[in-house]
């Protein structure tokens, strides 16, 4: 076995992988000419512009920008979910939270809880309406928007019609799921016929934490999206891993919100996993870090040094995309912050906010 060794940390602990520490990352400007931008953005590098300006062009993609689809502010009304920034969403401030930050294409999903509240045929509802309404959206704004769409995931048949509905009429980029569905997280053996037509089809699946039904109301003094939500992003990844769903349905992509929630924190559990259980050993043959390393990570909501450290530690730049978390943040703060944070050279952060995005997306590059 060899060397696990953890960034700034001394000594080591058996086990059977290295976890590289990052590199040192660029202190030079930001600004440059929008030809130049092209150019680099083009090739996955060069420079990254903080922001735009009358004579550049916007070129940030974020893969995690949510919308509130008429019928969805409805239900959540209706049954007393979700909030006040989810009910008062509109495009126009998508739009211009977009323009301030120079984002040329938000992908649009539905945000926490998705259709977990509502009864099955409510949800296929829902889904529908929710996903045409997102169609519409990008159908109006060209080039602007791209749609994520949503599935009522316990429901294997209407999951599957809508998978169908939605990414052969719709044109749908990908798929967006939550972390879990009531007890169940995207492991388990009931979303499978799911999973094997996402795999077919080699789609790309966005996932956004939620509340487990296992962790509400814990203690008063804490919201779940304080601690439950990243922990949540964590259950669904080992579960995805460990289950050896990774391994059965290489062809789907995933993305994961909010740097992968406290999986880089807890990385060296997930490593030594295979050790400390071998029924699970069978699910990483390259081992964990090989199964993680195949994800993408957005930066919604992690966009400091702390996190993009922890993330960066363990995961390539290649797999890192731009995710602001609109309404609930804004665009411009994520670009300050991956610049602030100062993990990054110029090259990365251009892939980050736009290069990464167009390998899992090609058609956003015309």
């Amino acid at each position: 076995m060899t060397e696990l060794r953890m960034p700034a940390m001394s000594g080591c602990l058996c086990c059977d992988q290295d976890i590289p520490s990052s590199s040192a990352p660029s202190r030079r400007g930001f600004m440059l000419g929008a030809g130049a931008l092209a150019l680099s953005t083009a090739a996955g590098g060069g420079r990254a512009m903080a922001q735009a300006t009358p004579e550049t062009k916007p070129f940030r993609i974020d893969v995690h920008h949510h919308l509130s689809p008429p019928s969805y502010i409805t239900a959540s009304n209706e049954i007393g979910f979700g909030e006040g920034l989810m009910r008062s969403w509109t495009i126009e401030k998508s739009l211009a939270d977009m323009d301030k930050a120079g984002t040329a294409t938000a992908m649009l999903s539905v945000t926490t809880p998705g259709i977990n509240p509502v009864k099955p045929d409510v949800a296929r509802r829902l889904c529908r309406e929710s996903n045409e309404y997102a169609a519409k959206l990008v159908a109006d704004h060209p080039g602007r928007f791209g749609n994520f769409a949503m599935l009522p995931l316990r429901d294997a048949e209407g999951s599957l019609r809508e998978i169908e509905y939605a990414l052969d009429t719709l044109k749908a980029d990908g798929i967006a799921l939550m972390t879990s569905y009531g007890d169940k997280w995207l492991g388990d053996p009931l979303f499978l016929p799911v999973l094997e037509e996402l795999n077919r089809r080699k789609a790309l699946v966005y996932t956004h934490p939620t509340a487990a039904n296992c962790c509400v109301n814990l203690v008063p003094t804490q919201q779940p999206v304080m601690i439950e939500f990243g922990t949540d992003t964590t259950r669904t990844i080992a579960d995805i891993v460990f289950s050896g769903n990774a391994q059965k349905f290489r062809d789907i992509r995933w993305i994961f919100s909010h740097a992968g929630g406290t999986m880089p924190f807890l990385i060296e559990r997930f490593v030594r996993n295979p050790l400390l259980e071998p029924n699970v050993k069978p699910t990483v043959p390259d081992g964990t870090l090989a199964e993680l390393r195949r994800f993408y990570y957005d930066t919604a909501q992690t966009s400091n040094k702390s996190a993009m450290s922890a993330l960066a530690a363990i995961i390539p730049p290649s797999q890192i995309v731009f995710g602001t978390d609109f309404p609930y943040r804004t665009g411009i703060d994520h670009v300050k912050g991956l610049r602030e944070a100062g993990v990054f050279t110029d090259e990365q952060i251009a892939s980050i906010e736009r290069g990464n995005a167009l390998k899992l997306i090609p058609r956003l590059a015309s």
